[in-house]
C-alpha cells in the first residue's frame, strides 16, 4: 500500500526512485487479468517515464519540488490536460477539441512534481454513484472480486466501484498510483473510497479551483484526492489548495469534540456497516475523544434538498441542453438524471439557495463548539454490478442508497474525510469526518487523529 512519507523517506535514502514507482505502477495498470483497462480510460506510459527521470535528475541534483516530488498519481477524465481530449466518460465529447492548457490543479500538481500515469474512468459526466459505466466499462471494486475466468455464476462481474470517481478509487486500491484526482458534488469522491476501503477527501468547494474541470454542478462541485491515508490526502490538498498550509497539526484523539448526529443519517444502515462504523466510535471515545449525541433535524430533511435532482439536476441540464438532440449517445440512466432539471423553475432555484443558506446557518451555529461531526460514508456495502444494474430501478435505488449520507455535507458547502473503519478482512466502511465550510485543514487533523486509533500506523 503506497503511502507519501514512506515513499518519500525511501526516495531520500536512493532506496527507490521515481523511475521504478512509475514502472510499477505502469505495470499494474498493463497486467492482464488486473482492472487498469477499465479503471483507464487513457495511460500517459511514455510521458510518464520522461517525467518520472526528470524528477530523478532533479533529486540528484538536491531539488525535491514537493512533498509529492517524484509519485504517480492519476488523473479523473473529467479535467483539461493540454493536448489531450476531456471526455468526461462520455462519447459526446470524443471529438471534441483538445484541451490548449491543463486545469489549475493539473498545473499545481506538475509544479509539485507528480507523475501522471494516465486518466481514469469514470461515471458518464459524473453523475451518478453506483460506479458503472455503459460506454467505457465499469472498474470492479477491490474487495470480493472474482476472477471472471473461474465462471462464479453466483457473482457475475464482482461489485461497484462506487462513484462517479470511479476509476480513481480502484487505480489507487490498486496499487496504479498513490493518488487518484477526484471530483465530488454529492459524495464522488468519498463514495468510492469508502466502498473501495481507501481514504478520500472533499475540501470546501472554493478552496481549490475548479476551472478545466467539465462541470456538473456549478454550485455543489469540489475537487479533491483520493489516496491510501488521510496524511496522504492532506499532503495532496494543501498543493491542490495552494494555501501555504504545510503540515497537519498533530491533534491527539484526547479531547477532540464530536458530534454524533441522532438523525436518519445513523438509520437503516446495513449490519455491517452499522457494526463498523459504531464500533469505531466507541473505540474513538475510549481513546479519549468526547462524543457528544445531539439530534440533528436538519439531516432529517434532505428529501427537501435534492428534490427532482436539486442544484445538480437543474444546472447539469443548463450545461446538457447544447446536446439535448444526442440523447441516444448518453447512458440512459444519466440521460433520465440531467432531464429532471429540465422542468425545474426560476423560483424554485431561488428558493433552494435560500434554503441551503437557512441549513447552513442552523448546522453552523450547532457546529460552533465542536471540532466536527461523524457520519458512517455509505449506508451500505457495495452492492454486486449485477444487482446494481438489474434495472433501472433497482440502479436508481442503489444510487440513492450509496449517496444518501455524503450529500449531506456538499449542500452544507462543507469538507469532509472518509477513512476506513471496518475490521479486518470484512467488507469495506467508510466513517466520516465532517466539517463547515473553510474548517478543511483542520478537518483533515481531527481524521488523522482518528485515524491513528482505528488503523494505527497508516
Amino acid at each position: 500500500m503506497w503511502k507519501v512519507e514512506s515513499l518519500q523517506r525511501d526516495l531520500a535514502a536512493g532506496r527507490t526512485s521515481s523511475r521504478a514507482l512509475t514502472e510499477q505502477a505502469l505495470a499494474r495498470i498493463a497486467e492482464p487479468e488486473g482492472e487498469g483497462a477499465r479503471a483507464f480510460m487513457q495511460v500517459y506510459r511514455d510521458a510518464a517515464l520522461v517525467e518520472a527521470d526528470y524528477s530523478d535528475r532533479l533529486r540528484r541534483s538536491g531539488v525535491v519540488r514537493s512533498p509529492v516530488e517524484g509519485l504517480p498519481v492519476s488523473v479523473k477524465d473529467l479535467f483539461d490536460v493540454a493536448g489531450e481530449t476531456t471526455r468526461a466518460g462520455s462519447r459526446i465529447l470524443a471529438g471534441a477539441p483538445r484541451a490548449a492548457a491543463d486545469a489549475p490543479v493539473i498545473a499545481r500538481l506538475r509544479a509539485a512534481g507528480a507523475v501522471f500515469v494516465g486518466r481514469t474512468n469514470m461515471v458518464e459526466f459524473a453523475f451518478g454513484a453506483v460506479g458503472t459505466n455503459p460506454h467505457y466499462g465499469t472498474p470492479k471494486n477491490p474487495w470480493d472480486r472474482p476472477k471472471e475466468k473461474t465462471g462464479d455464476a453466483a457473482r457475475p462481474g464482482g461489485r461497484v466501484p462506487g462513484g462517479s470517481s470511479s476509476g480513481a478509487a480502484v487505480s489507487v486500491a490498486d496499487g496504479m498510483c498513490v493518488m487518484g484526482l477526484g471530483t465530488d458534488t454529492r459524495g464522488s469522491i468519498r463514495q468510492p473510497a469508502a466502498l473501495c476501503g481507501i481514504a478520500g477527501f472533499k475540501p470546501t468547494a472554493r478552496r481549490v479551483p475548479r476551472q478545466g474541470a467539465f462541470p456538473l454542478s456549478y454550485t455543489l462541485d469540489s475537487v479533491g484526492p483520493l489516496a491510501n491515508s488521510i496524511g496522504c490526502c492532506a499532503a495532496y490538498d494543501a498543493i491542490l489548495a495552494a494555501d501555504g498550509a504545510g503540515a497537519l497539526p498533530a491533534l491527539p484523539p484526547r479531547g477532540l469534540r464530536l458530534v454524533l448526529p441522532r438523525s436518519s443519517a445513523l438509520e437503516d444502515l446495513d449490519p455491517e456497516v452499522e457494526k463498523a462504523f459504531f464500533g469505531a466510535v466507541e473505540q474513538i471515545g475510549r481513546a479519549g475523544a468526547v462524543i457528544t449525541e445531539l439530534a440533528v433535524p436538519a439531516f432529517d430533511r434532505q428529501a427537501e434538498y435534492f428534490r427532482n435532482g436539486g442544484f445538480a439536476a437543474v444546472e447539469a441540464y443548463a450545461i446538457h441542453r447544447q446536446w439535448s438532440g444526442r440523447l441516444a449517445d448518453y447512458d440512459s440512466r444519466v440521460a433520465r438524471r440531467v432531464l429532471l432539471g429540465k422542468d425545474i423553475g426560476g423560483w424554485e432555484y431561488v428558493e433552494l439557495g435560500l434554503l441551503r443558506e437557512a441549513y447552513m446557518r442552523e448546522v453552523g451555529s450547532l457546529m460552533a463548539a465542536f471540532d466536527a461531526f461523524l457520519l458512517p460514508t455509505s449506508p451500505c456495502l457495495a452492492p454486486t454490478i449485477a444487482e446494481a444494474s438489474a434495472s433501472d430501478d433497482a440502479y436508481f435505488r442503489w444510487n440513492a442508497r450509496i449517496l444518501r449520507n455524503t450529500g449531506l455535507v456538499n449542500f452544507l458547502d462543507g469538507c469532509a474525510a472518509t477513512l476506513p473503519c471496518q475490521a479486518a478482512g470484512a467488507g469495506p466502511v467508510g466513517l466520516m469526518v465532517c466539517g463547515v465550510a473553510m474548517s478543511d485543514r483542520h478537518v483533515l487533523a481531527v481524521a488523522r487523529a482518528i485515524e491513528g486509533v482505528l488503523n494505527p500506523g497508516a
